[in-house]
C-alpha cells in the first residue's frame, strides 16, 4: 500500500465505473490509498449523472466521450472489448497510460499482459496500453509461478468453476432471482445466460471453436498462460464451467514439472509467495472455497497432493479459489497502476 504523501499523485479515469468491476476498482483505489490528484468516473450515456461515493464524497459519473482523457495519467478500462478498441487508442493519444481489463489487446505482441507477482518487468516495454489478463488465468497461474521458477512446469490441466461475477452484475442478479424463483416453484426464463442458472452448471457461455472444440474462455486461458509465463511450448488444456456461485472462481489444477516434485516442496514454495494464502487442512477437510475467497485479495490454495496417476512423481494436483472481481480483475489492474 502506498504512502500517499510520498508518492506522486496521478489523474486517474475509470472507464465503466458503474459496472461490477468498476465499483471494485473504486474500492481498491480507496482501500489501497492510491495517490490521486483527480479521479474521473466515466461510463455510457445511460449511466451518466449517477453518483458514486469515493472517500466519503459523492462523485458524478460522466459520459465517456472522445475528449474524456485530457490531462489523464492512467485510464483503467473495464467496459468491454468494443469500448476498449474504440477509446483506448484515443486515451493514449491524449497522453494517458491505459490498463485494459478486456480481451481486446491481450494477445497483441506489442502489449504487455501483466500479473505483477509474475512479470512486472514487462511493463517497461509498454507503448501506452497494458492488458489485464483473463480472470481465470490470473487466479490459476499466480500460485503456480513460484513452482514454475523452481521446477519448470511443462504441462498444465485446468478445470474451472466460474462464478456469476465473471459475467457481470446482471448475471449475479439473475442467479439471485432464478434461485428465489426455483425455491418458490416459479418459472424463471434465463435472460442473461443461455441456460437455467439456479441449482445448475453448464459449459462456459462463450463461442465454441468448431475446429478445436474449445470455447473462447478456454482458449484465452491457454494462450494467456503461455504469454504471461513466456512459455510458448507449455502444454495447456482447460475446461471452463459456469457454476451457481455469486462471487469468486475456483479451479482444479493438475500440473507436471520437468523434475520430480513433492507436495511438501510445493507448500514450501507457496508459503511465502505474494498474493497467495495456503488453506490446506486435511484433518478438518478444509480447503479453498468461494465463500472464503470472496472479498479477499489473496488467492487461496490447498488440496495439494501427488498425482498418483503419474509414476514419475513429477505431477501435482491442487485446488484454488480467488475473487474474480478483485485479484481476477480490479485488484490486479490497480496493482499494475501502482507499479507504474
Amino acid at each position: 500500500m502506498f504512502n500517499e504523501r510520498a508518492a506522486p499523485r496521478a489523474v486517474v479515469a475509470v472507464v465503466g465505473a458503474t459496472g461490477a468491476v468498476g465499483v471494485e476498482l473504486l474500492r481498491c483505489l480507496e482501500q489501497r490509498e492510491f495517490p490521486l490528484a483527480e479521479l474521473r468516473l466515466l461510463a455510457s450515456a445511460r449511466s451518466a449523472g449517477k453518483r458514486l461515493n469515493f472517500r466519503g464524497e459523492p462523485l458524478t459519473v460522466r459520459e465517456l466521450r472522445e475528449d474524456s482523457f485530457e490531462r489523464v495519467d492512467i485510464a483503467l478500462f473495464s467496459a468491454g472489448a468494443a469500448t476498449s478498441r474504440r477509446f483506448a487508442p484515443l486515451a493514449v493519444q491524449a497522453g494517458a497510460t491505459v490498463i485494459d481489463n478486456s480481451s481486446a489487446f491481450r494477445m497483441d505482441p506489442a502489449v504487455p499482459l501483466v500479473v505483477p507477482e509474475i512479470n512486472a518487468h514487462t511493463l517497461r516495454s509498454h507503448r501506452g496500453i497494458i492488458a489485464n489478463p483473463n480472470c481465470c488465468a490470473i487466479i490459476s497461474i499466480t500460485p503456480l509461478w513460484p513452482v514454475h521458477r523452481a521446477n519448470r512446469i511443462v504441462r498444465l490441466l485446468l478445470a474451472t468453476y466460474q462464478a456469476a461475477s465473471g459475467a457481470g452484475a446482471a448475471a449475479m442478479e439473475e442467479l439471485r432471482e432464478s434461485t428465489r424463483a426455483y425455491l418458490e416453484g416459479r418459472e424463471y426464463p434465463p435472460r442473461v445466460l443461455p441456460h437455467p442458472y439456479a441449482f445448475n452448471l453448464f459449459s462456459h457461455n462463450t463461442r465454441i471453436d468448431p475446429t478445436t472444440g474449445y470455447n473462447d474462455e478456454e482458449t484465452k486461458v491457454i494462450q494467456e498462460t503461455r504469454k504471461i509465463f513466456a512459455a510458448a511450448d507449455m502444454r495447456v488444456s482447460a475446461t471452463c464451467v459456469r457454476v451457481p456461485v455469486l462471487r469468486a472462481h475456483s479451479v482444479a489444477i493438475n500440473f507436471e514439472c520437468e523434475r520430480p516434485i513433492s507436495p511438501a516442496e510445493v507448500r514450501e514454495l507457496l508459503r511465502p509467495a505474494p498474493g497467495v494464502q495456503l488453506v490446506d487442512d486435511p484433518e478438518r477437510n478444509y480447503f479453498p472455497m468461494p465463500k472464503d475467497a470472496s472479498g479477499q485479495d489473496a488467492i487461496l490454495v490447498g488440496r495439494i497432493r501427488q498425482d498418483v496417476s503419474d509414476p514419475s512423481g513429477r505431477s501435482i494436483a491442487l485446488f484454488v479459489a480467488g475473487d474474480q472481481l478483485l485479484k481476477g480483475a480490479a485488484l490486479n489492474a490497480v496493482q499494475i497502476a501502482e507499479q507504474l
